[in-house]
C-alpha cells in the first residue's frame, strides 16, 4: 500500500497579530527598503552608508573621522573601512589634522561631489519607487510621523529641524 504524504500548508501571509503591530510593519518595511537600496546602489560599487558619509562631508567643511562617525551613529571600526573604500575610489581625501597630528581630517573631492549627485538621484528614485502607492499628502504625513518618532528615539535627530520635503 502506498502512503500519501502531504506537505503542511505554508501560510500565505503574516499572522494577523503581527500585521496589527505598527512596530512589526515598520521593521519589515525597513528591511525591504534596505534590500531595495542595496540592490540599487550595487551598480555604483558603493553602499548607502557611503552616501551618508559623502552627504556629511558635502556641508563644505572638513570633518574628523570621529565627527563623521558621531554624526551618523556609525561605530569606529565600521567607519574606518567605509572611509578607506571612499578614499580608494578617489571620492574623499584623508589628511593629518595640522592642529592635532594624531587625527585625520576628511575632505570630499570633486569626484566625490559628482558621485554624491549621482547617489542623490539614485536615492530619490529608490524612495519614489518604494513609496509609489502613496500620494503626496500621504508621503508628507508618513514622513512627519516618522520624523516625530526619530526625534524621540534617534539621538542625532533630536535637535534637527524638520527638513523641507520636495
Amino acid at each position: 500500500m502506498t502512503e500519501i504524504v502531504t506537505q503542511p500548508s505554508i501560510p500565505q501571509g503574516f499572522p494577523e497579530e503581527l500585521v496589527a503591530s505598527g512596530l512589526f510593519l515598520l521593521k519589515r518595511l525597513g528591511m525591504a527598503a534596505k534590500e531595495d537600496s542595496l540592490e540599487a546602489y550595487e551598480a555604483t560599487g558603493l553602499h548607502p552608508y557611503h552616501h551618508a558619509i559623502l552627504a556629511v562631508l558635502d556641508k563644505g567643511q572638513q570633518e574628523t573621522q570621529g565627527a563623521i562617525g558621531h554624526a551618523l551613529g556609525y561605530d569606529k571600526s565600521q567607519l574606518v573601512g567605509l572611509v578607506d573604500e571612499l578614499e580608494e575610489a578617489g571620492l574623499i581625501e584623508r589628511r593629518r589634522d595640522p592642529l592635532d597630528r594624531r587625527r585625520h581630517v576628511v575632505h570630499i573631492t570633486p569626484a566625490g561631489r559628482k558621485m554624491l549627485t549621482r547617489l542623490r538621484r539614485l536615492s530619490e528614485t529608490v524612495e519614489n519607487e518604494f513609496m509609489s502607492s502613496l500620494g503626496d499628502d500621504e508621503r508628507r504625513q508618513l514622513h512627519d510621523l516618522l520624523f516625530k518618532l526619530a526625534q524621540d528615539h534617534l539621538p542625532n535627530c533630536r535637535f534637527v529641524e524638520k527638513p523641507a520635503q520636495s
